[in-house]
Formats: C-alpha cells, sequence, structure tokens
C-alpha cells in the first residue's frame, strides 16, 4: 500500500508525533541554515511591481487626502461660489448652484473608486509588510533559542569544568590531610 506524499504514513505505536512545517517555516529554517538574511525591503518589491494605474491611484489618492487639496478646493468652491452670486441672475450658475453640484457629483464618482483601489493596494502592502515581520521574528525566535541552547552548554560545561576542578581540591585536601596525621 502506498502513500501519498502529503498525507502523514500511519503513526508508528509510541512514536512522538512530528508536526509537518509551514512553508513560512521550512523558508525561514531554510535562511538560517544558509545562514541568510530574511530582512528584505517589501516597500522596494512592492512598488516595483505596481502597475501604471496603481502608481496613478496612490498619487490621486495621496493628493485628494492631503491638505493642500482641501485648501484648493476650499478656494475653488468659495470662488465659485462667490463668483456666480455676485453675478446674481447673469452668472453661468446660479444659486442653488446645480452646475457645481453636478460637477462635485462626478468628481466624487471619479475620486471614491480611485481612493479606494489605493486603499486596497495599502492593505495588500500591510498584509506583506505583516507576512514579513513574521518571518523576521520567527527567524529572530529561533535564534535566541539556539543562543539559549548555546548558553546552557557553557553553562554546563563550566558546572563540570568547577565540579572536576572541586573534586581535585578535595583529593588534594584529603591526600594532604593524610600526609600530617602522625
Amino acid at each position: 500500500m502506498s502513500h501519498d506524499p502529503q498525507t502523514p504514513a500511519d503513526p508508528v505505536p509510541g512514536a512522538v508525533p512530528t508536526p509537518r512545517l509551514s512553508p513560512v517555516l521550512q523558508a525561514v529554517l531554510g535562511r538560517i541554515a544558509r545562514h541568510g538574511h530574511v530582512a528584505r525591503d517589501t516597500n522596494a518589491r512592492f512598488d516595483a511591481e505596481a502597475t501604471l494605474g496603481q502608481r496613478v491611484a496612490d498619487r490621486v489618492a495621496a493628493f485628494g487626502g492631503s491638505w493642500t487639496f482641501i485648501l484648493l478646493f476650499l478656494g475653488l468652491l468659495a470662488g465659485w461660489t462667490a463668483g456666480n452670486w455676485l453675478l446674481g441672475r447673469a452668472a453661468p450658475d446660479p444659486y442653488p448652484f446645480i452646475f457645481l453640484n453636478l460637477l462635485l457629483s462626478m468628481l466624487a464618482a471619479l475620486q471614491a473608486p480611485v481612493i479606494m483601489m489605493s486603499q486596497n493596494r495599502q492593505a495588500a502592502k500591510d498584509r506583506l509588510d505583516a507576512a514579513h515581520d513574521y518571518e523576521v521574528n520567527l527567524k529572530a525566535e529561533i535564534e535566541i533559542m539556539a543562543l539559549h541552547e548555546k548558553l546552557d552548554r557553557l553553562r554546563e560545561q563550566d558546572l563540570k569544568a568547577m565540579l572536576t576542578r572541586q573534586q581535585e581540591q578535595i583529593d588534594l585536601l584529603t591526600r594532604l590531610m593524610a600526609e600530617r596525621r602522625p
């Protein structure tokens, strides 16, 4: 009977089950074994893979969410309403500013999906950063565990050496005491 390589073999009675390693853990352990680095610039990679539309969406969202845009837009709205108000009935868009409402609705209809595209891209970037942070933290945890093991081995070696020296000193003192007795 053959087993699928993806399914674990029948457990051996008395054997300790070994968990399957996740692909991330396998990659991190591989980098540790090769003394490779886990840290990388995820922003550079993410930005390099961006399409023209994604870069435009990011710039539009960055400008649309800035104080510069807000102040310019407030100035435009104030100028539009003041100009049309002062011109009265001869104004191209008299009060209640229906054409301005149409322009604002079209701007909102175009700007909202572009901002949502940028937010989706930022969410994907955040997920990539979180996965990278997990890998870095995992490697750090493994390295710390290895350091603890090294320290424990050193402490054990020092303790054995100290006990050996202590036994030698006891033997020497016992021999000296035996020699001094008449």
